[in-house]
């Protein structure tokens, strides 16, 4: 188990915290995976203060794996918030915990970036905002880190789901 922070004391009970969600999330998803029929193993890890999970492929199960994906990630995030609400009923508290599938997030998180990328370089140039597509929560919040890096501002607007980050120079 790996964190991507520094750890102090006081993180030491926050990250065995972020551990025990991993650990129930991954029970509920062992379960979730033998009623479907399906194979993988279960990664668990604590990333940016998050417990993250990934289902992750075994030999050739790649494809069946990607069913649990859906259509632009949306099987992926209703399977996510159901992930969440079983860690929230065996500790009580709301769980941020994330949800990979066969590196989907991690593939979908480097396309994103190079997005963000293109439209930070629009605005650097042209120094006017520029509006992506809609997106999702985890879709926007590596747009605005992406942002935030490059010195720039950003901000969400509009409803969901046709929520959207908005690039402006600071």
């Amino acid at each position: 188990m790996t964190t991507s922070e520094p750890s102090t004391v006081d993180d030491g009970d926050l990250v065995t915290r972020l551990e025990e969600e991993g650990e129930i999330a991954a029970d509920y998803l062992e379960e979730f995976l033998d009623i479907a029929d399906l194979d993988g193993d279960i990664d668990i890890d604590v990333d940016h203060g998050r417990a993250a999970v990934e289902i992750v492929a075994e030999d050739g199960t790649v494809d069946s794996l990607r069913r649990l994906v859906g259509k632009d990630g949306q099987v992926l995030d209703a399977l996510q918030e159901l992930t969440r609400l079983a860690v929230q009923t065996k500790t009580g508290e709301r769980s941020r915990l994330m949800l990979d599938v066969a590196g989907y997030r991690a593939e979908r998180r480097a396309q994103l970036v190079e997005i963000a990328r293109g439209a930070i370089e629009q605005v650097k140039e042209s120094g006017t905002a520029v509006t992506l597509e809609p997106m999702n929560p985890f879709e926007r919040k590596v747009v605005h880190d992406a942002v935030a890096e490059a010195g720039l501002v950003s901000d969400s607007e509009g409803v969901e789901p046709e929520r959207r980050v908005v690039i402006r120079a600071s």
